[in-house]
């Protein structure tokens, strides 16, 4: 199973790379997206795939039963959540400034703008 979200990772990146080098700002927005969910995939691979229980201490042990399912992760892919969402609608509110100002969503055509 892990193979296979390592394909579709590696598929994310690789699209996302070459949404980025296009010239028209939205195709850069949405690799930007596609960026941000394979390295959430990417960590939430890393941590390991299996079917656990939860990371819970029972009363009176020191640490968790065998077996269980890994936090960090999980966590570190929630901050990245927020992260990605906060980073595009940052990047939506630039673009849509740029539009206004420009006309135009073609980056050959921003550049040439410039006085």
């Amino acid at each position: 199973m892990e193979w296979i979200i390592s394909i579709v990772v590696g598929g994310l990146y690789a699209a996302g790379f070459y949404l980025l080098m296009r010239r028209s700002l939205v195709k850069v927005v949405i690799g930007l997206v596609l960026l941000s969910q394979a390295a959430n995939l990417l960590i939430f691979t890393a941590g390991g795939l299996r079917s656990s229980q939860a990371p819970l201490v029972p009363e009176g042990a020191k640490v968790p039963p065998e077996g269980f399912a890994d936090p960090l992760p999980q966590a570190l892919i929630l901050t990245a959540i927020v992260i990605g969402f906060g980073v595009i609608a940052f990047t939506l509110a630039l673009f849509q400034v740029a539009y206004k100002r420009v006309g135009t969503d073609d980056l050959d055509q921003m550049n040439s703008t410039d006085t």
